[in-house]
């Protein structure tokens, strides 16, 4: 099952509570798993009980154990249910919490002392929210409120477990703001920018390229185009659909693209694009900034927008822009955006992972959060990423959930892997006891590309002196694809006999304390694309970039295409391609990845094999093989 918390449920004793411990007794319901010293902060002093906690109560919600099953209904090639997606009024029916279970949590916050009026439940009846103080949350939760402080002067909040009644446990899925603590820090930039905003993974040789420099074919082991992506791929293509079709990529503020760099980019690649632009889609006050320009305020945005908007040409891409200049995003955010029953008003959001909004600091966004502002894309490209180990069991199973129900809908999800190999962001790794510290040995798997819900994308590159006519290697240059297994997420029962093939045939040369080798582990990427020497414009000028921020648009370009074709002759979109891909039916449908691996943490990390394997993935897609199969389903 694909529902489960690995959380200790321990015995809580010599705490009073607000409600008699002897009629009420109280087990440990989430602790945090990283130690925030770890990563340069000191607990200063205890939280002000009167400092007002937007407490955010995440209910059990219905029919969790059904979902991979309901999703592997619409989305496997063999099922009879194939493309059958649901409406999203009836996922909101399937899952929703119990009249029992709202029934139960609101009479335990009335009983410990918060009136009925101060509490607020979602549409999605998903989430209770109430503001209380922190005085009022210790008790309620028979825990302590620390403030913890940077060196930079970075300043997060939270505690280091708590409780919860026997009775009610078993209706409460998770509470915000509790153990969640993210350990990035604010960059030095003179551009205020949140601090846990979600790691952009693109990444550049420092080549600048000029208008004069030769791009062909004949070159695209040196400099990829879109041509080369073409030519590798079989992917030629020209939408029909495309008023029909939905196409969204994801940045987060201040990532800004830049129309100057979007049109020298067209002009010598996709000369009919000049003067295009995205469909900006602004959520929860989001801005495309030009405060600043640099490459890491614009390589992620204009990478994508260049590629997948010339990939899909004449296609329509909706930009989702998500967060303020102020605050900033996090995952959940563009999730509420396209999903209101995810959210709640001010937030079923992470304040340590996630903008809240109406934005209360100087300058932020002052209007409610952004909850179905648009419908889901049929296809989303997301380059952004955490480490798994920054983010806790409950909340990445929460967020995961709400993959799965996109998939019901017919969306279908991209994640980059990561650029570091087996490593974390910035080449981090973990101890025994799975503290990200320096010169750690243990593999720092990827969120949320640990979801199983998720299509994840590692990537590839053409060894010097081929051709596009040669296999590629997993890319090994300047960065290395992302892969491994995770720690929290069960495998899905669609990738059992291909992840257990490979423990089987290619054992890595590993033991369990350094990745988790139970054979039971959601493993990732899913499969791959180029990501090495892409070449964008970028500040007025052309340069090469490598990540799988790269390998993920591309990638979502070619199955929003495939999309297309399906609903030109009366189908519907893909939704969740997982099942398909992993089947045996669309095994030729890839190229397969046999040369190259993903080091990190010391290691060599795992090595590329026949079939699928930890780096690539299933390998890299023939679109004319894929579209033919996916026009071959109902």
């Amino acid at each position: 099952m694909l529902v489960f918390l690995l959380l200790a449920l321990l015995a809580v004793s010599g705490i009073s509570g607000a409600l008699d411990p002897q009629r009420h007794p109280r087990v440990l319901h989430e602790k945090r798993t990283l130690d925030p010293t770890v990563s340069g902060f000191i607990q200063t002093r205890r939280l002000n009980s009167k400092h007002v906690v937007p407490l955010r109560i995440g209910l059990q919600q219905r029919n969790l154990d059904q979902l991979e099953s309901l999703l592997l209904s619409v989305s496997h090639p063999e099922s009879p249910n194939y493309g059958q997606h649901w409406k999203p009024e009836e996922v909101v029916d399937m899952f929703a919490p119990s009249h029992e279970t709202i029934a139960a949590v609101k009479n335990w916050l009335v009983d410990s002392g918060l009136s009925s009026e101060r509490l607020r439940l979602s549409p999605s009846r998903g989430w209770i929210a109430v503001n209380a103080t922190v005085g009022e949350v210790e008790s309620l939760l028979q825990t302590e409120y620390y403030v913890y402080e940077h060196s930079s002067g970075a300043e997060q909040f939270g505690c280091h477990n708590y409780s919860l009644p026997v009775h009610v446990r078993e209706h409460i899925d998770l509470i915000k703001p509790t153990i969640q603590f993210d350990h990035r820090v604010n960059t030095p930039k003179r551009l205020k920018k949140r601090h846990v905003q979600p790691s952009t993974n693109v990444k550049t040789n420092g080549v600048t390229v000029s208008s004069k420099t030769k791009m062909s074919l004949d070159n695209c082991d040196e400099i990829i185009t879109p041509d080369c992506l073409r030519a590798l791929y079989n992917f030629h293509y020209t939408p029909r659909e495309t008023k029909k079709n939905t196409f969204g990529i994801i940045e987060f503020t201040p990532q800004a693209f830049l129309e100057g760099d979007l049109d020298m980019f067209f002009a010598n690649f996709s000369p009919s694009q000049v003067g295009t632009r995205p469909i900006p889609v602004l959520i929860d006050g989001a801005i495309v900034q030009h405060i600043e320009e640099d490459f890491d305020l614009n390589g992620e945005s204009d990478l994508d927008l260049q590629y997948g908007m010339a990939l899909t040409n004449p296609q329509p891409v909706q930009l989702l822009q998500t967060g303020d200049i102020v605050e900033g995003a996090g995952f959940d955010n563009w999730l509420d955006a396209v999903d209101g029953t995810f959210c709640t008003f001010e937030g079923g959001d992470d304040p340590e992972q996630d903008g809240i909004y109406p934005d209360p600091l100087e300058g932020g966004f002052k209007g409610p959060e952004s909850c179905g502002i648009i419908p889901p894309p049929h296809t989303v490209s997301v380059s952004y990423a955490q480490d798994e180990v920054t983010i806790s069991a409950a909340s990445a199973m929460r967020q995961c959930t709400e993959y799965g129900k996109l998939g019901m809908l017919g969306t279908s999800v991209f994640y980059s892997s990561g650029d570091d190999g087996v490593a974390g962001n910035g080449g981090v790794c973990l101890n025994s006891t799975l503290q990200p510290v320096d010169n750690g040995t243990v593999f720092n798997p990827s969120f949320p590309s640990t979801c199983p819900f998720v299509t994840s994308v590692g990537a590839t590159q053409i060894l010097e002196g081929n051709t596009v006519n040669d296999p590629e290697s997993a890319c090994e240059e300047v960065i290395f694809s992302g892969g491994g297994f995770s720690n929290i997420f069960p495998m899905p029962s669609y990738q059992a006999a291909a992840v257990k093939g490979f423990l089987k045939n290619h054992p890595p040369p590993f033991t369990h304390g350094e990745f988790n080798n139970s054979g039971n582990a959601r493993a990732f990427p899913d499969l791959s694309a180029n990501g090495a020497n892409y070449v964008i414009g970028i500040d007025g000028q052309f340069g090469l970039v490598f990540g799988t921020s790269a390998s993920a648009p591309t990638t979502a370009s070619i199955f929003t295409m495939i999309n297309d074709a399906r609903i030109a002759v009366g189908k519907r979109p893909v939704g969740f391609i997982n099942p398909a891909i992993y089947s045996e039916a669309f095994k030729s449908a890839f190229n397969d990845i046999t040369i190259g691996g993903n080091q990190g943490c010391g290691t060599p990390g795992f090595t590329s094999a026949n079939g699928w394997d930890p780096v690539t993935g299933v390998g890299t897609p023939n679109f004319e093989r894929l579209l033919l199969r996916f026009l071959a389903l109902p």
